[in-house]
């Protein structure tokens, strides 16, 4: 079943990623602080109905056990959220997505996790397509907005700071996530997976009130019948989280480069929907990593 889940989380977060570019404006100065509320909001909410439906025996030290993994991911998702302010998105998600092939070799170096040739293979073809695909994007006439050197250069470093520390996030939940060595207390097999979504939801919901203060402080206007691109990403966002930790509970080496290519969906999505036309060179780069997919599939499946 992880790879039915790795599917489902690609194909999630890349509708997320296509909302995410719909509704970030690159003159509203705390857009990336909004995006951040709405998901916390979220996943705030489904945190509380899992706790109120589901068996999940949680303990609120859980939320402080499982930190460092949640702030990994809420800090990489902020930095990413900045970043599409000022940067195409089809410049931006092939960065982060080489995050995936980051975990995999963290993975092996850090926890000894055994990876057939044919694996590192398919996972080496992901990435040559994900790099392409990037490469080609830049070439073709993608650049960084102008809105000064500082800006420029600080929101092209953002999807590079994102693929770094959301590596690491996945990395940490590879041990996180396994049963006998986990950080989390009292938890068993059955209830891991949800016990630890349901601490980084909390995390994001108690990060997204503290945002939500800042903002008032500030006299940020704020109207959430405006926000409907943000919030459509945001409950995709959730519901790919609730896939993706079992996906990562699964076979998380393989699973991360995998989920890696959704900025495949993503692509194809905003040149669906935004008409945005892809040349030959590109869908070639994207071929390759469907291959890669299909590869991984293929070794994992025997």
């Amino acid at each position: 079943m992880w790879l039915f889940f790795t599917l489902a989380t690609t194909l999630i977060w890349g509708a997320a990623e296509l909302f995410y570019k719909k509704g970030s404006h690159d003159n509203e100065k705390y857009g990336h602080l909004k995006v951040c509320v709405l998901v916390g909001a979220v996943m705030g909410i489904h945190a509380v109905v899992t706790l109120l439906t589901e068996d999940v025996n949680f303990e609120l030290m859980h939320i402080v056990d499982y930190l460092p993994v949640s702030l990994c991911y809420i800090v990489s998702m902020a930095l990413s959220f900045f970043g599409i302010r000022f940067l195409e998105e089809s410049i931006s998600d092939p960065v982060e997505n080489t995050s995936g092939a980051i975990c995999s070799l963290m993975c092996m170096i850090f926890l000894g996790d055994k990876i057939s040739l044919w694996a590192w293979i398919a996972i080496a073809v992901i990435l040559i397509g994900i790099l392409g695909v990037g490469f080609l994007e830049k070439k073709e006439g993608r650049r960084v907005n102008k809105y000064g050197k500082k800006l420029a250069t600080i929101a092209f470093i953002m999807p590079f700071g994102y693929a770094l520390i959301d590596a690491l996030g996945s990395f940490l939940d590879v041990y996180y996530l396994e049963p006998d060595i986990t950080p989390l207390r009292n938890v068993t097999a059955d209830n891991i997976e949800l016990v630890a979504n349901t601490s980084y939801e909390l995390t994001f919901a108690l990060v997204a009130v503290v945002l939500f203060i800042f903002m008032k402080i500030k006299k940020v206007k704020f109207e959430i019948t405006k926000q409907k691109d943000k919030a459509i990403a945001a409950v995709c966002e959730t519901a790919g989280q609730l896939t993706y930790v079992y996906a990562m509970s699964g076979n998380g080496a393989i699973a991360a480069p995998i989920i890696s290519s959704v900025c495949v969906v993503s692509l194809l999505l905003s040149r669906i929907f935004l008409k945005e036309k892809l040349s030959a060179k590109q869908y070639l780069f994207i071929s390759i990593i469907i291959v890669g997919i299909l590869m991984l599939a293929i070794i994992e499946g025997e």
